[in-house]
């Protein structure tokens, strides 16, 4: 008997999918497989799929990940051994699960190519079409305990924030400063998942690479961090300057930072995600920056680190309570220095829920 979230969320699932007339949903090893059972084995080429039908559900699992997987989940398994190959299992499957007949199947976009083929090649006569259609649209929405792990792994990435501003002087370098909040992340039992520090001209990059360049007075320093405890993630960027910083440096942040406050001041349930990266974009255009706010203003955050909703210009995506993303406007000034501040909100029904607890001020550090 599956656990009381995995019968919940199959039922929602389920629900969707007769909305959307789905017969048959594949997903792979990964964020998506992990919504709906609460785990998900070892990913590698071996064939290994949860399918969902509108009134069962079990998996294709090679034997390899078989014993581990059941301490995981009682939900049905056809398992295949190496010696064998996958498709016998999956035909015993698909009848078992009564959907040799599927006229339509929704497939893991995230999921490996081979993967997908097998199932589609295996039912030739079904249209096919992505799992965003459906599961999709539910993780879209984060329940409590959801927003909760997330307020958890924001408050760790505060932590981490603080150290680097308590090491930055010149004679430091990128490395040292992450190195220092990889540390605070394994700390907190975390794994960091990208620590990018920018000195001077490397701010101009917005995923720059950080490397051996030293810190001196004068720069301006971006620093994107985060990392992953359990199954959610933290994100947040903030600016440190050592000394005055360089020059029109204040300038330009009143600028990104009054672009955040456009996009929060609009941020409610029934907006499009669309009018959020408008309202932020006018600011830095209005400003004269506009070339240089070169990225779409959010991404979505849950189970991965980018996902749904996309906050940019071309986005139709209603805004609805629940939803968690993040409102990140950048101006990137090549040769001299960039400009990013990030903030991961949950969307309530009565306007956004700010999760760091740090203000978006520029730190400045001694010179």
């Amino acid at each position: 008997m599956p656990d009381a979230q995995t019968t919940a969320r199959l039922a929602a699932l389920r629900a969707r999918m007769k909305e959307t007339g789905t017969d048959l949903l594949a997903l792979g090893p990964g964020p998506n497989m992990h919504w709906v059972a609460g785990f998900h084995p070892h990913a590698d080429e071996r064939p290994c799929l949860l399918l969902v039908t509108e009134d069962q559900a079990g998996f294709l699992m090679p034997v390899l990940n078989a014993a581990g997987s059941r301490e995981e989940t009682d939900l049905p398994f056809w398992t295949w051994a190496d010696a064998d190959g996958p498709d016998t299992a999956l035909q015993l499957a698909l009848a078992a699960l009564g959907s040799t007949t599927a006229r339509h199947i929704a497939v893991d976009e995230a999921m490996r190519a081979d993967f997908a083929l097998l199932i589609l090649d295996a039912m030739p006569q079904a249209t096919h079409g992505f799992a965003r259609d459906t599961l999709g649209a539910l993780r879209l929405r984060k329940d409590a305990s959801e927003q909760a792990a997330l307020r958890a792994e924001s408050a760790i990435a505060d932590t981490a924030m603080e150290a680097i501003f308590a090491a930055i002087r010149p004679g430091v370098t990128e490395a040292d400063l992450a190195t220092i909040a990889r540390g605070i992340f394994k700390d907190h039992g975390a794994t960091p998942m990208f620590t990018i520090v920018g000195a001077g001209g490397n701010g101009a990059f917005p995923h720059h690479h950080t490397g051996d360049t030293v810190l001196k007075t004068g720069d301006a320093v971006v620093i994107d961090i985060g990392a992953r405890a359990g199954a959610f993630s933290s994100d947040i960027t903030r600016m440190a300057v050592l000394g005055q910083g360089p020059a029109d440096y204040d300038r330009v942040h009143a600028v990104v930072e009054a672009a955040v406050r456009a996009a929060l001041d609009i941020c409610r349930p029934g907006v499009r995600a669309s009018a959020l990266d408008r309202a932020a974009r006018a600011v830095i255009e209005d400003a004269g920056y506009g070339p240089h706010f070169v990225h779409r203003l959010g991404h979505g955050m849950g189970l991965e680190g980018h996902e749904p909703p996309w906050i940019s210009e071309s986005s139709d995506t209603i805004l609805e309570a629940g939803m968690v993303f993040s409102i990140e406007p950048g101006i990137y000034l090549e040769g001299r220095f960039g400009l990013r501040l990030e903030d991961i909100v949950i969307l309530q029904d009565d306007g956004p829920e700010v999760l760091s607890r740090l203000d978006r001020s520029v730190f400045r550090a001694p010179a």
